[in-house]
């Protein structure tokens, strides 16, 4: 059976696209920091016929990343996917913004996919195959996000990371590649202490072409196609999914 791993799955965007992934045949492991979330979404997963696990990881932790890695390895001989989700966006820009503040959201948000990538991809070139989508987002990658600096800068850093690991990478078919994705319905954007909240967000719908927000199971849709045999061609690149917004600014 092919095995994936979906960090931050707990909930959002993770919990759907492990949710996905169960349903196209991975055994999915499910980690997060957020047990009770996690062990929910892989329980559903088992639920609907698929077969999951969860596993407790803080991807701001190096041993931790590289013992989980190690561990599915050896039971699968490789992950055939790897999914790089896990992030926090807590508000913080110019005057308030500190160098622990910067340091623990690129620390997670852009260091914690780099550990992931790093752990998983000597045994998937080993395997000559495997695939690994980071979650990125339009703040960053497309636009800026006036009050998070450091959000930002840490999912611009993505694109650079997914291309230069792409390039590196696919000489032993392994391919890595990235999603954007724009004012997405999650538990993030509806925080009013952090993003936009309900009414932040229903202002800024009209603003999208598609005229409202996506759903985490888009997104993790797209995410699915990245790691199928369907995107055998496709690597290095980072996806928008926005409802057409960035296109129309």
């Amino acid at each position: 059976m092919r095995a994936a791993l979906v960090s931050g799955a707990g909930i959002g965007i993770g919990a759907a696209t492990a949710t996905i992934l169960g349903r196209d045949g991975y055994h999915v492991v499910v980690s997060d920091i957020l047990t009770d979330e996690g062990e929910a979404v892989a329980a559903a997963i088992r639920d609907a016929g698929g077969s999951a696990e969860f596993a407790l990881l803080d991807v701001a932790d190096t041993e931790a990343c590289s013992a989980l890695i190690a561990a599915i390895d050896a039971r699968f001989g490789c992950l055939s996917a790897l999914v790089a989700n896990a992030g926090i966006a807590p508000r913080a820009a110019f005057p308030i913004m500190t160098d622990a503040k910067w340091e623990e959201v690129l620390d997670v948000n852009l260091k914690g996919q780099m550990r992931l990538i790093r752990a998983a991809a000597p045994a998937m070139v080993a395997a000559r195959g495997g695939a690994i989508v980071c979650v990125s987002s339009i703040a960053g990658a497309v636009v800026g996000w006036d009050d998070h600096w450091h959000y930002s800068a840490a999912k611009a850093g993505i694109t650079g990371m997914v291309k230069a690991a792409a390039c590196a990478l696919a000489k032993d078919n392994v391919r890595v590649n990235a999603v954007a994705p724009g004012f997405i319905r999650t538990a993030q954007i509806l925080s009013e202490e952090n993003s936009l909240g309900p009414a932040g967000l229903a202002a800024a719908e009209p603003s999208v072409p598609l005229c409202r927000a996506g759903e985490a199971a888009e997104i993790g849709e797209v995410i699915a196609f990245l790691v199928s045999d369907k995107a055998s061609y496709l690597t290095g690149q980072t996806i928008v999914v926005d409802g057409g917004l960035t296109v129309a600014l």
